[in-house]
């Protein structure tokens, strides 16, 4: 269900990127991400977050239609740790690069409003989406200098909801029609309980060659703030 729900968010928003038939009225946006964990999220995990994010709407907001509609599609990495380890207690002459990150994908409906047409445009916006929280371990060899394997230590879901605002400042014109725009924005968002792994939370005992995993549970609520670029066709 939840890998379903993923993969019908990412179809819907290549389909207002790339549809033709929505493409002159659009508007696309990509930014920078800084996320602050909040509430029992942030007693769990007190480091910032970063990331990006982006957004497809289907028409641009202005004083004659106020409002437009899209897909939030954002990337956060919240937590990295690395270390170099014996390749097995049977091989401890030979050694590889193990990485763990822990990272949450969020997807949400966009409803935005801004009447304005003014060089500099404030907005509102409200998002309903969710939360796809999960760790993943990579081992990776210097001398093949790749990936020798990759695994999803834990995943989970949590839905999303909240609002947002923030201003954009025009840029320049686009050609043939359009014009690009400077974004600056902030966002407050509510999620519902998953659990999760954060840095320090997988336990490893060399001695017998197995891992422990402390799992968190929380509800997953962020402040975000965003810097980015819009483009409206």
């Amino acid at each position: 269900m939840k890998k379903k729900l993923l993969i019908g968010l990412l179809l819907g928003f290549s389909f207002l990127s790339f549809n033709s038939d929505f493409y002159y009225a659009q508007s696309v946006g990509l930014n920078f991400t800084l996320a602050m964990p909040q509430g029992e999220f942030k007693d769990n995990v007190d480091n910032l977050g970063w990331g990006i994010s982006g957004h497809a709407a289907i028409f641009t907001p202005g004083p004659a239609i106020p409002f437009t509609v899209g897909l939030n599609l954002g990337f956060i990495n919240y937590g990295n740790e690395s270390r170099r380890a014996a390749w097995s207690n049977t091989i401890p002459d030979a050694y590889v690069d193990v990485t763990r990150t822990n990272n949450i994908v969020n997807f949400h409906l966009l409803f935005q409003v801004s009447p304005f047409s003014a060089p500099v445009k404030p907005y509102i916006e409200g998002l309903f989406g969710g939360n796809y929280l999960y760790t993943t371990t990579e081992v990776k060899s210097d001398y093949l200098d790749k990936n020798l394997t990759e695994t999803t230590n834990q995943d989970d879901f949590a839905w999303s909801y909240g609002a947002g605002g923030g201003f954009m400042i025009r840029l320049t014109d686009l050609e043939p029609a359009g014009t690009l725009w400077l974004d600056f924005k902030a966002r407050y968002l509510l999620g519902t309980e998953a659990e999760y792994l954060k840095e320090g939370s997988v336990i490893i005992n060399t001695t017998t060659g197995s891992a422990t995993y402390r799992l968190s549970r929380s509800k997953v609520d962020l402040l975000t703030l965003h810097i980015g670029v819009i483009a409206e066709f």
